[in-house]
């Protein structure tokens, strides 16, 4: 029987280990196991973040996460420009929306990505509080510029929130030299650890504002947090298995080193590409923008994305994601991120080669699989 090929978006493969630390006893979250474990666990954090501000670490999603930016950051009322370059920009829109914020909405062809200086062009015109934008859209499998984009925005005085939920340990993240004000993410992708934790990040300048938000809220209240945070604790119970597995896996992480990890990621990205360009199935975005953690692509010659998402599950052992709005039965999506490596890659185009030719298209496998060790270069 084949071994199972997890190639999702997130959640990721939890490595043994991580596994293994989840499985620990319960401890006191208000005694000083959970003290010294909260303190582990900020430190761990930082080189991945690079932030001057907080980090909090909230039982919940990235949705979740991504909530509780937008109101702590805004009031009902202010204004807030939205890139969307895909669903979960989107997401975001609604998100604010919700939260009672004006939006201004710059929408992106799925596939493609802003350039910086657009995006400084519609904050003159529309004149926002903030800007909201995904760093890693996974339905597009698509990287912004997000340094450029910090430099664009450096003069202007808005605040620069980031949803980096599938980027956060699999693509290099400065918010102190990038001018990133509040930065979301999850524990479930890069970070190699399953769904329960949403990540918040934020500069001096956003802890500030939200204390002066005067927006009732309660759980997502940023000030409880940083209140509890000075004596190493949380408001509210903590989710403490996934506290255990996210420690496991940041020092995971630092035992490989933060530029390896980096590297590996690129390549898991450059591999996938390559071979798909001799399967047939062209990736959805340019190389120029390519996401390292997530890979979306069309199908050849019309066949149905599903089918073949079908035939992987149920023929060779393979699980991959299927496109999202308009782009359902259109195309594939492989996460390469988190506890991935190259060989992951090789097995999925393998296995994508063998599906698409049970569909009835002509695939020749082992130029696919060599054109894809050739692509791997760094970081194999």
């Amino acid at each position: 029987m084949l071994e199972t090929v997890f190639m999702l978006p997130g959640p990721t493969e939890v490595p043994q280990a991580v596994a293994q630390a989840m499985s620990r006893p319960m401890i006191n979250h208000r005694g000083e196991g959970f003290k010294r474990l909260f303190s582990e666990v900020q430190a761990a954090l930082e080189p991945l973040l690079n932030t001057d501000g907080g980090i909090l670490i909230l039982p919940g999603s990235g949705t979740g996460a991504m909530e509780c930016a937008a109101v702590n950051l805004l009031e009902p009322g202010e204004s807030a420009l939205v890139v969307a370059m895909g669903a979960f920009g989107h997401r975001f829109a609604d998100i604010c929306r919700g939260a009672g914020i004006s939006v201004t909405n710059l929408n992106v062809p799925w596939g493609e990505v802003p350039d910086p200086q657009a995006i400084r062009a519609h904050i003159e015109t529309a004149g926002p509080k903030a800007v909201f934008v995904t760093h890693n859209e996974t339905s597009t499998g698509t990287c912004l510029d997000l340094e450029g984009v910090g430099r664009a925005l450096a003069s202007t005085g808005v605040f620069l929130v980031v949803d980096a939920v599938s980027s956060l340990g699999g693509i290099p993240v400065n918010m102190r030299e990038w001018g990133i004000d509040v930065l979301v993410s999850a524990s479930q992708k890069a970070l190699m650890t399953p769904p329960g934790l949403a990540l918040v990040a934020f500069s001096p300048r956003a802890q500030a504002a939200a204390a002066r938000n005067p927006r009732p809220r309660y759980y997502w209240d940023w000030n409880l947090y940083l209140r509890d945070a000075l004596k190493s604790q949380t408001p509210y119970t903590p989710a403490l298995p996934q506290w255990f597995g996210l420690l496991e896996a940041l020092r995971l992480i630092e035992a490989e080193g933060l530029e390896s990890v980096f590297a590996r990621h690129r390549a898991m990205s450059r591999m996938t590409r390559a071979g798909l360009e001799i399967v047939g199935a062209p990736p959805l975005g340019m190389a120029s923008c390519a996401s390292p953690t997530v890979t979306a692509f069309r199908m050849p010659g019309g066949i149905n994305a599903d089918q073949v998402r079908q035939a992987l599950n149920e023929r060779y052992g393979m699980v991959a994601a299927g496109g999202q709005g308009h782009l359902k039965g259109e195309i594939i999506r492989f996460g390469h991120m988190g506890a991935a490596t190259t060989g992951h890659v090789l097995a999925a185009l393998e296995r994508l080669g063998l599906a698409l030719r049970d569909v009835g298209a002509t695939v020749d496998v082992p130029a696919a699989l060599e054109a894809a060790r050739q692509a791997g270069g760094e970081g194999t």
